[in-house]
């Protein structure tokens, strides 16, 4: 038999209170996949509309609250994510993707904020489409003056697409635009 030790009630309240206030706090934050690739394409209605190479392909989902800063900040982690070796040195983990002159496909993903009603997704956090459509466009442009604009390839947005790759690896990332406009948030709130 197996005794559990007594808590005394200021610990038991306290058991009780941290169990019950330790939800996790929702995110408000651009996200981003980021999938090393051999190869990726995007196909639309059966034509090809986009392929890279070697590369990054990034499924990118907007939450309704995003910023330029946000689009800032992911365009500079995945530009600079150290996920490629390098092959003179023999360094694991050592360049980026402009390091190695690979391509970028960037693909729009509203679902990446879905989440389970019962079992049907809701996508209500999602930046509506009407919003979504230029912010997306703006985040394709910030990649292509931040790299070579030839290297940068996206889907099609708000089209029903088949994305194909060869995941290099595998090698999967996920990224949540934690930028500096949360740490202002948390000033914002407080007072």
């Amino acid at each position: 038999m197996h005794c559990l030790p007594l808590l005394a009630p200021l610990q038991l309240q306290a058991h009780n209170n941290f169990r019950f206030q330790s939800k996790p706090k929702p995110i408000r934050a651009m996200r981003a996949v980021v999938q090393r690739v051999a190869s990726a394409s995007v196909e639309v209605e059966g034509r090809t509309v986009s392929e890279i190479g070697p590369g990054l392909l990034v499924l990118v989902g907007l939450h309704e609250s995003d910023s330029n800063s946000d689009a800032d900040y992911i365009c500079r982690k995945v530009l600079n994510m150290r996920l490629f070796p390098n092959e003179s040195s023999g360094r694991g983990w050592d360049q980026n993707v402009m390091h190695r002159n690979y391509e970028v496909l960037l693909v729009s993903q509203f679902t990446l904020y879905g989440v389970l009603k019962g079992n049907k997704p809701d996508f209500h956090v999602a930046m509506p489409p009407q919003n979504a459509k230029p912010f997306y466009a703006s985040l394709v442009d910030s990649f292509r003056k931040s790299y070579k604009p030839d290297a940068v390839k996206d889907g099609v947005f708000g089209a029903m697409m088949k994305v194909n790759l060869v995941n290099d690896g595998p090698v999967t990332m996920q990224i949540d635009s934690q930028s500096p406009k949360n740490s202002n948030d948390v000033i914002e709130e407080q007072s």
